[in-house]
């Protein structure tokens, strides 16, 4: 599930070049280590600026990724940092972006960046999905629903993330209060009912320590989940809980288990209404 990471200077010395063209010879290189799509990953500096590089080999399964956050980028104004460049040669895909400052986000109970991610998925709520391809939500959850008639629920015409990991929201304390949250790695972008990512954030919270009931409280600040059918939202917890096990089982790290808990006790929570 993680991707393996190298570092940037080795890559091929022609997409090395092709990287320059657009920042000019780099002064310093920091490998990241946070997400787990990308085989590189670094913030790099040069006289010119600074940027955000991720990339993947041409060829590796999941280059789509690559050129699905291309094509969403340009519609991500004053949610994601802006795309600045993409580069495809010598058997790589690499994307540019701003390099952003500030701290992943805290879901804690009681944390600050709280009311800002929920700022960030109402701005998100009224952007207009693009007429680009992406997949779509009731597509991605066939396998999981309880019932086939489940999967209306899902389905819509809104602009998703889908990946509310907390390391995926970046906090700048300097940005005016109420704008200050970015959304980053829009890989798994996704068109479907508007209330879902609201959804999706339950279980990071519940994750972060939140019980059930409190996440969903944090899930009625975007206006979007008022509008949830009931049926659904239970359809929807039941369907991650079946993602999230499927996951731990595959892949049994720390955070996919806690996750897979969390999924668990909201789908508990939902049952037991």
């Amino acid at each position: 599930m993680v991707t393996p990471r190298i570092s940037l200077d080795r890559l091929p010395p022609a997409a090395r070049a092709a990287v320059e063209e657009h920042t000019g010879p780099l002064l310093t290189v920091e490998e990241t280590t946070e997400g787990f799509n990308s085989e590189i990953a670094a913030r790099v500096t040069s006289t010119t600026g600074t940027w955000h590089i991720k990339g993947l080999r041409a060829d590796h399964p999941r280059a789509w990724t690559q050129r699905r956050e291309a094509a969403v980028a340009p519609f991500l104004t004053g949610l994601a940092p802006t795309l600045r460049w993409h580069v495809e040669t010598a058997g790589w895909d690499l994307l540019g972006f701003e390099a952003l400052d500030g701290h992943h986000a805290d879901y804690a109970p009681n944390s600050p960046d709280l009311p800002e991610v929920a700022a960030l998925l109402r701005r998100l709520g009224g952007t207009p999905c693009p007429g680009i391809e992406l997949r779509h939500a009731e597509q991605r959850l066939a396998r999981y629903a309880a019932h086939p008639a489940d999967l209306h629920h899902f389905a819509g015409p809104h602009l998703l993330h889908t990946d509310l990991n907390n390391t995926n929201v970046l906090i700048n304390n300097q940005a005016p209060q109420g704008d200050r949250a970015r959304l980053v790695d829009w890989a798994w972008a996704t068109r479907g009912a508007a209330w879902l990512d609201a959804g999706y954030w339950v279980i990071w919270l519940i994750a972060a320590g939140h019980t059930p009931g409190s996440a969903e409280h944090w899930a009625t600040e975007i206006p979007s989940w008022h509008a949830a059918p009931t049926a659904g939202i239970t359809a929807f917890a039941t369907a991650n809980a079946k993602v999230w096990s499927e996951i731990s089982n595959a892949h049994p790290d720390p955070w996919t288990l806690r996750l897979a808990t969390a999924a668990e006790r909201w789908h508990t929570h939902r049952m037991s209404r």
